[in-house]
């Protein structure tokens, strides 16, 4: 329990909030949630809220990673009865001409807002709304990314779906989008690259592979990048980014190296593989498709529950302006997430506004339908 009047702040992914908890009723719809606990901010740092068109955020999250232990708006609804189901659903409008953004709907779902039925996939972690995500494809075909299973989120405070920078540097070399060149990451396969396969064809596990030629002080990735907007978690900043440059470079070199172990490539193959993907390294501004181009592009989908959920070009590629002055953004962005937390797939609002999604709180599930 927190008290009214307790200094409390919050760090996101982009900017960060500063002030005190409060309590006081809370309308949402034709809700009204008695004694809710908040944070009142009184400093808000940061472009994100300088620039934003909403009052607040929402926490929607579990309990075990509100600050100071609050009991989220959710719980309130759940324990005053306020709610017949103990579930709440998201349908966002990706037509930025309507009116209508969106919907959030407490204690149910909107079926006038999907198709079909929700394939469901159980929660594995109650911190974020957590689960198993299997194989990524591209055009039908196996990526090897997550083939093996990752640990994912939905999340619509993040904008874009985020990935470890290893694995959308892999995408965005298929897609054809392009960030700032990485040329610390050229510098490592050009220097350390031959010494890298080495320690691979020996069987060195990967992610001691940079720590043992002095490139990374840990064993494992490391390191946030800041250029997403996204209300997960807070950012560290490590204190030598030269160093903690070189050592994401390396990892990422040697993500994409074991990757074409598989492929039978000699050598030199490998090492070439590696650097030409150093090209497609994602850039913390963005990376960005030649809108002529969208049309040639395939379509990639997440293996969640037993589905393979799409997203067309049209969907995962980000369109501003018309004509001659378009220009294209690619829905995908990197974000190394530190253990204990990641690595972790973050599947914002490119995700869900091609999918109506349910929180199931009452089955500790997450359910995915075609939206409508």
């Amino acid at each position: 329990m927190c008290y009214v009047g307790t200094p409390a702040s919050i760090h996101y992914g982009t900017g960060s909030i500063h002030g005190y908890f409060s309590e006081d009723q809370v309308t949402i719809g034709d809700l009204v949630v008695n004694n809710q606990e908040f944070i009142e901010a009184t400093h808000e740092p940061g472009l994100t809220f300088l620039a934003a068109k909403f009052d607040g955020i929402l926490g929607l999250g579990f309990k075990e990673i509100s600050v100071e232990g609050a009991n989220p708006v959710w719980y309130n609804m759940i324990q005053q009865n306020l709610v017949t189901e103990k579930v709440f659903s998201f349908w966002l409008n990706r037509n930025a001409y309507d009116m209508n953004g969106g919907e959030i709907v407490f204690g149910g779902a909107d079926t006038n807002h999907y198709k079909g039925s929700h394939t469901y996939t159980r929660v594995t972690r109650k911190a974020y709304w957590q689960f198993e995500m299997g194989d990524f494809l591209i055009g039908g075909k196996s990526t090897g990314i997550c083939v093996d299973g990752c640990a994912a989120i939905a999340d619509s405070g993040t904008s874009l779906i985020a990935g470890p920078i290893a694995a959308i540097a892999q995408i965005h070399a298929q897609i054809g989008a392009t960030g700032v060149a990485n040329e610390e990451c050229k510098e490592v396969v050009a220097g350390h690259g031959h010494k890298l396969l080495e320690l691979l064809q020996d069987k060195t596990p990967p992610a001691q592979v940079c720590s043992k030629i002095g490139l990374c002080e840990f064993d494992g990735t490391h390191g946030i990048s800041a250029g997403i907007d996204s209300v997960l978690g807070e950012t560290h900043k490590s204190a030598d980014d030269v160093s903690d440059a070189t050592c994401n470079a390396c990892e990422m070199a040697v993500s994409w190296m074991q990757s074409e172990f598989v492929q039978n490539q000699t050598k030199e193959g490998k090492l070439e593989y590696a650097n030409r993907l150093c090209d497609n390294m994602p850039s913390p501004v963005g990376s960005y498709v030649d809108c002529r181009h969208i049309d040639s592009l395939q379509n990639v989908a997440f293996s969640i529950g037993g589905r393979a959920f799409e997203l067309t070009p049209e969907q995962y590629i980000l369109k501003f302006g018309e004509g001659f002055l378009a220009h294209c953004m690619s829905g995908f962005t990197a974000l190394d997430i530190p253990p204990p937390i990641g690595p972790l797939w973050i599947l914002g609002d490119v995700f869900m506004g091609a999918y109506h999604t349910i929180f199931d709180y009452g089955n500790m599930r997450v359910g995915f339908a075609d939206s409508a």
